[in-house]
């Protein structure tokens, strides 16, 4: 399954580094965020040269404000559409790109990527006033619009300042790694009121939240933030029971609609997750269940039917990089 999921994000690489996020159709564009994460997978396996090229084409697409639209053609020439934009998209790329540059060897960002690392570092600041509150609302990996703010939203924003803050630290630039440490920490605290209740999609305590459990729950777990409480392990592990779907895998939410259908990349998501946290046993789980419904040429579909048959298109870039991930992490030396 890894080993067809890696060849799967080479075939969906562009030759300017746009990944597209499926095969066909609607899907035949680069998010931002599948980007990141197959840039990621690409330099855990030891494609620095592909993963970087892939942070180029996202810096190359990147707007003046260091924001993203929610998708790109692949050329690179701009949206196809005008859908909403999405506000995750600088933290996914801040987050990989601290990843990709750790994958390396050499905890400097290279020199040709500063510019993404600068103005999605500034888009987080601002879009938090530097941590001080919620980004506005802004549609998260559900692709719906969205009136309040979702945690799929503002936690890649923190993984991207906590990110920020350790890449200029390795450059030597103080000031500005004491200005994303600070605003990470600020934007945590204020995260905390927000969701701590519960963790659910739109937070709890009054805020006028809700919305259940959704797989954003796992952007507040390792590898993305170390930092977590018991309550965010509680509310991972009941997500896993309250976005469970009949064929055995999980919904994008508990108040994901009753189709019955299981999705590939939020279950991968979680199986990352527990590789990352140290739960190998709940990692291999979800592991097996994905292997055990790969879509008929071995590939990764986007989901899976009631009935146990795949569905969508196949290969998906985000759920395959999120196996490519996972494996690694697994077969790691020294993992438990």
């Amino acid at each position: 399954m890894s080993r067809t999921a890696l060849l799967d994000l080479h075939r969906l690489r562009g030759p300017g580094g746009a990944v597209a996020a499926g095969p066909a159709g609607r899907w035949n564009y680069a998010w931002p965020r599948d980007t990141a994460f197959v840039a990621v997978a690409l330099a855990r396996t030891g494609h620095q040269a592909e993963a970087v090229q892939a942070l180029t084409f996202l810096q190359r697409v990147q707007l003046t404000d260091g924001g993203f639209e929610a998708r790109y053609l692949l050329d690179g020439s701009g949206p196809p559409d005008d859908r909403t934009r999405q506000s995750d998209g600088a933290g996914w790329a801040l987050w990989a790109a601290g990843e990709v540059t750790r994958s390396s060897g050499d905890a400097r960002v290279p020199a040709a990527l500063r510019p993404l690392v600068d103005r999605a570092t500034g888009f987080a600041l601002a879009a938090t006033d530097g941590g001080r509150r919620l980004p506005p609302a802004s549609p998260d990996y559900w692709e719906v619009e969205v009136h309040r703010t979702s945690l799929g939203t503002v936690a890649p924003l923190l993984a991207g300042l906590a990110a920020s803050q350790r890449m200029y630290a390795a450059l030597g630039d103080s000031a500005l790694a004491q200005r994303s440490g600070a605003a990470a920490s600020r934007l945590r605290t204020v995260m905390d009121v927000r969701f701590a209740g519960g963790w659910e999609r739109f937070g709890s305590g009054g805020f006028g939240g809700g919305g259940g459990l959704d797989a954003a729950v796992t952007f507040v777990m390792p590898p993305f933030d170390h930092s977590r409480s018991v309550q965010v392990t509680d509310a991972w592990t009941r997500f896993q029971t309250d976005a469970l779907r009949p064929a055995g895998g999980l919904a994008p939410g508990a108040g994901w609609k009753s189709d019955g259908i299981s999705w590939t990349p939020e279950t991968a998501l979680v199986a990352y997750t527990a590789a990352m946290s140290g739960r190998r046993e709940i990692s291999e789980h979800w592991m097996d269940w994905l292997n055990n419904h790969r879509a008929p040429g071995g590939s990764l579909p986007e989901k899976v039917l009631a009935g146990g048959a795949p569905a969508g298109p196949a290969p998906l870039a985000w759920t395959a990089a999120l196996v490519v991930l996972t494996s690694a992490e697994l077969e790691a030396p020294g993992t438990p």
